[in-house]
């Protein structure tokens, strides 16, 4: 399907509509990054640069600082969510309205309308965001062109309800296992339920207090929770063996290798298997032009709930903050939308931050 050139001249609120209606699912970011790339080299105060769907535009104005701009341009598989829509309240509807072809769309309008910013600007535009992380374009580029991300701050537009959120959680997920004897259910006496000797890990888990962190002034809640079980073969034998897959969500001020090691203390005495690690970022909130950006925005600041790619900006060295105009909590959902107001707000704010 052929999709007509992005029109930079739009608000960001029109914007989004038209980047709804590009489909972009995961894998299928061509289109849009096309799209995208053909009308950020457009603009001659940009250079251009690309990397498979992921689409880095640069101004190179000799300014003391420079901030990186940063959002992803896939969404989840559509549920009957596109073409958008817009409703009589000035709702937008549609996937990735949330989450978050209007923060993208903010960022397509800063890169247009603001040619000469007080900052130098790196505009991100990345693939594979909403799938598994060896896939995921901001890692890419980090791999092959680290230097393409080179800033003294970043601002990811991932959906915060307008709120600045400050860096985001760690998450780590292990494998807590049981080993048992398998015998037949009726003679159950011969054999030792590995189901049964998993009680202990959920007790454990039930009685798990978890440790809420302060960090520049941010409270970061921590959670330690069973994710999935595991165990047996059939209805009438005794299973030799149950694994209860447990994630920890911990507070950035514990680096990946404490987080284990406090999750290997709690369950001490059973077999502890990592399978997937992603540490967090610090807030951040410290440096000059985070605090310059909550003063010039006006708005409440939080700590991130969850994970997000600010953590790979914080790897290298970038501190970083979400901001963005959707409520993450319809991130996902078939009811996705965003109000016209909250896109243009962010719009508008982030203009002034950035303008002389």
């Amino acid at each position: 399907m052929a999709h007509p050139a992005l029109d930079l001249s739009l608000d960001a609120a029109r914007l989004t509509a038209r980047l709804v209606d590009f489909p972009s699912v995961s894998g299928e970011e061509k289109a849009l990054a096309d799209a995208v790339e053909q009308a950020l080299r457009a603009l001659p105060h940009l250079t251009v640069d690309r990397d498979g769907d992921a689409v880095v535009a640069r101004t190179n104005l000799g300014r003391d600082e420079r901030v990186v701009l940063a959002g992803h341009l896939d969404t989840v598989p559509i549920a009957d969510n596109v073409p958008s829509r817009l409703d009589d309240d000035g709702v937008l509807w549609g996937c990735g309205t949330s989450d978050m072809k209007s923060g993208v769309a903010v960022q397509l309008r800063m890169a247009a309308t603001v040619p000469a910013p007080n900052r130098d600007l790196t505009f991100v535009f990345y693939d594979h965001e909403e799938v598994a992380a060896e896939l995921n374009g901001l890692g890419r580029l980090a791999r092959n062109h680290p230097e393409w991300l080179a800033g003294d701050f970043a601002v990811l537009l991932e959906p915060t309800d307008g709120k600045v959120e400050g860096g985001c959680q760690g998450t780590l997920r292990v494998r807590v296992s049981t080993q048992g004897r398998r015998a037949h259910s009726a003679r159950s006496w011969l054999g030792e339920n590995a189901i049964h000797k998993a009680a202990p890990i959920l007790d454990r888990l039930a009685g798990y207090v978890p440790r809420r962190a302060e960090i520049d002034g941010l409270t970061y809640r921590e959670g330690l929770n069973a994710v999935t079980i595991e165990g047996g073969h059939a209805t009438n034998v005794i299973p030799d063996f149950c694994t209860v897959t447990v994630n920890f969500r911990f507070a950035p001020d514990r680096s990946e290798e404490e987080a284990l090691a406090h999750v290997r203390e709690v369950f001490s005495g059973f077999e502890v298997e990592l399978t997937d690690s992603a540490p967090g970022a610090l807030p951040g909130l410290a440096h000059p032009s985070a605090a310059a950006l909550v003063a010039t925005l006006g708005v409440e600041v939080a700590p991130k709930d969850a994970w997000t790619d600010v953590a790979r900006f914080s790897a290298l060295g970038v501190p970083a903050v979400n901001y963005g105009p959707g409520d993450p909590k319809l991130a996902h959902t078939r009811e996705e939308h965003v109000p016209v107001a909250a896109v243009l707000e962010a719009e508008e704010r982030l203009r002034s931050w950035l303008t002389p």
